[in-house]
């Protein structure tokens, strides 16, 4: 089959986030099924997003789609011609903007609530719903009332080449170090700031606390602010974005992953954390139970109940080594070539 993916969120780690990690990995997996993919894409000049964003959903209409089987737009893209193409059209739904932008304020969440009600009208123009997780699925129903149920096709993860990643980036935890990684964009949903304020209440506690942080975004100067007011330059290391080797040996050097979001869709990084052998210290919101099913679940968005979290890790090396172990296995479910046909089988009566 020829697939078509649309997507304006940008092709690459740093500012697509899991939408595009998750994106490229289906791409390359039915690639290696011997199926043709072919990413439309917007001209990213344009500097404001949301504008790029509608501008390139317009620019859609203006192509031919004969030559494709099947037209997969991601999130919001692809609403404009849904159902107008002559082409079975699916709406891959990884992100559910109107649940997000519960989480924003000002001029984010107004932007965001444009995009929600574009998403809204693609999910129900299009032949079929996909989306990540049982929790995406009814919070889609709740809030779009979509035609016809959405099927559920899991995140995906290429563990062959994240095992050769880690070999190839060895890293230990210095010794007596208690090495806490977190990776993510800084979005307010993301809760970065109730890790610091745990870091605060567990500094003194545990001298040997160290936290360290990839990523970038929005919420970065209040971040920066918050982490001077509580005078934690000495416990927190901010990475900014790294390359995958550069990840890779941030997974390989931590003792624990910990990651408090309040809202995620799936959370790809809990499956890098697990395909290293890390256990996962994470909050019991979103999609969050279903896929870090072996680790420690947390109140979400309470600084006392990461911190407890993060204590129970460090004095218990046994319990560690049982989630990290877990999830390990755990992880194999989520494999490219398995994930990809889970795909393929739930779009194939389309074509």
């Amino acid at each position: 089959m020829r697939f078509a993916f649309l997507t304006a969120t940008p092709l690459n780690p740093f500012e697509g986030s899991g939408t595009y990690a998750g994106l490229a990995a289906l791409a390359a997996g039915l690639r290696v099924l011997g199926h043709e993919v072919e990413i439309v894409a917007p001209d990213p000049r344009l500097p404001v997003f949301t504008l790029r964003r509608l501008w390139f959903n317009e620019q859609l209409r203006r192509r031919r789609w004969e030559a494709f089987d099947l037209v997969v737009g991601f999130d919001m893209d692809g609403y404009r011609i849904a159902g107008r193409t002559g082409r079975p059209h699916v709406a891959s739904i990884k992100g559910l903007i109107a649940d997000e932008m519960r989480f924003e304020r000002g001029a984010t969440r107004l932007s965001m609530a444009a995009q929600a009600a574009c998403e809204a009208r693609h999910v129900r123009r299009a032949s079929l719903v996909v989306t990540t997780s049982r929790y995406l699925a009814a919070r889609l129903e709740e809030l779009y009332k979509p035609p016809r149920a959405a099927a559920v096709v899991p995140e995906l993860i290429d563990l062959e080449r994240w095992a050769e990643l880690f070999r190839e980036n060895p890293a230990e935890p210095e010794p007596g170090e208690f090495a806490v990684l977190s990776v993510g964009r800084f979005y307010p949903r993301k809760r970065f700031a109730v890790l610091l304020e745990a870091a605060a209440e567990l500094r003194t506690e545990l001298p040997q606390l160290r936290v360290r942080i990839v990523g970038d975004g929005p919420e970065r100067g209040r971040l920066l602010s918050m982490c001077r007011r509580l005078r934690l330059e000495p416990t927190v290391r901010w990475l900014g974005n790294l390359s995958q080797a550069e990840l890779a040996r941030e997974y390989n050097r931590c003792s624990v992953f910990a990651l408090p979001s309040v809202q995620e869709g799936f959370g790809i990084v809990f499956l890098e954390a697990m395909a290293a052998g890390k256990p996962v210290v994470a909050a019991r919101a979103g999609a969050v139970p279903e896929v870090v099913e072996h680790g420690l679940l947390v109140e979400p968005g309470s600084a006392q109940a990461l911190a407890d979290g993060l204590r129970k890790m460090c004095r218990d090396a046994l319990l560690r080594r049982r989630l990290a172990e877990a999830g390990a296995g755990a992880v194999f479910r989520y494999n490219t070539p398995e994930v990809s046909r889970q795909f393929l089988t739930a779009v194939r009566h389309l074509v």
